[in-house]
């Protein structure tokens, strides 16, 4: 388990609960470090996140082999994702890494560093590789321009040169308008990345063989994923948030379409959420997200295209 971070010392930090414990969930005023980061200021401490160390030679063209995304010429310095699937095609790992010319370092969800070693320990055979859990001596931390590795014992030095520390709360809620999941936060133990607007983000189309590999090329050649994600625009009159894992239902009642993942009140639009509902619900559907009312709007198209919501520059 992750120790508390020191920059819950921080004046005004205040600490976040369930898998988010052990960081700040905000210093004072969210809506004002949501605007900080935004303005490409600040930055977060994500030092509850596990990482993990893989070294040796043969470190990229074994991971190449085992993961969704193309390692073979990852360049030293280059942040890159990557998911490990079932031979179904379901999500099991998610990661971000990044190679030094040594080792690769990767990150995941706090919790899921222990799984991610076992399964990676389990497929090195006569590979020359090794894996480390360096939770705690790595820390992570994200700014505007994208994620950094910080020695834990230096965090405190960090935050004094990379100010104004904004909490996890403005995080997530510029994480969730951006569309982008959380592995086991916003997805299941079916999801499959087509559904999550995973590709291509941490899922290369074009290389070789991996596992679960049938299911993703098939999907992304039909267009038409089980579920989409989609990012939810909830009714501000109730003063609380969607129950994450809470029944997506249609707003005129019926049966569960989905369910609801994380959800943030964010600085302009107001509570908003991530939720995986099934692909045949029409985009324009009201729905009801724990009681809340909720207007869609498209991430994962359920049809056609590269799946993924275009990024406007």
């Amino acid at each position: 388990m992750t120790a508390t971070s020191p920059l819950l010392d921080l004046p005004d930090a205040v600490a976040a609960e369930g898998i988010d414990a052990g960081v700040a969930a905000h210093y004072g005023s969210f809506n004002k470090e949501q605007r900080a980061l935004e303005a490409g200021d600040g930055f977060v401490d994500l030092s509850h996140r596990d990482v993990l160390r893989v070294s040796g030679p043969e470190r990229l063209t074994w991971l190449h082999s085992l993961t969704t995304q193309h390692l073979t010429d990852l360049r030293p310095g280059a942040w890159t994702q990557g998911l490990v699937l079932s031979p179904n095609g379901h999500v099991e790992h998610a990661f971000d890494g990044v190679d030094d010319g040594e080792a690769l370092t990767l990150h995941t969800e706090p919790g899921a560093g222990g799984p991610l070693l076992d399964f990676l320990q389990r497929m090195v055979f006569m590979t020359r590789v090794e894996i480390h859990d360096v939770t705690d001596r790595l820390a992570v931390t994200w700014r505007p321009k994208g994620f950094d590795l910080v020695p834990r014992d230096r965090l405190a030095a960090y935050a004094d040169a990379a100010g104004p520390a904004c909490g996890l709360w403005a995080h997530e809620a510029l994480r969730i308008a951006r569309g982008e999941p959380r592995f086991g936060l916003d997805t299941d133990q079916r999801t499959i990345p087509n559904e999550a607007g995973w590709i291509p983000s941490a899922v290369h189309l074009d290389k070789g063989c991996y596992r679960g590999q049938e299911t993703v090329a098939r999907v992304h050649t039909l267009g038409r994923p089980p579920r989409r994600l989609t990012l939810l625009h909830l009714d501000g009159s109730e003063n609380r948030l969607p129950e994450r894992g809470a029944d997506l239902t249609p707003a005129d009642g019926g049966r569960a379409v989905g369910f609801v993942g994380s959800s943030a009140r964010h600085h302009e639009l107001g509570p908003i959420a991530l939720a995986l509902v099934k692909r045949n619900v029409p985009v324009d559907a009201t729905l009801s997200a724990d009681g809340l009312v909720a207007a869609q709007e498209v991430i994962v198209d359920p049809d056609v295209g590269l799946h993924v919501r275009p990024r406007l520059s």
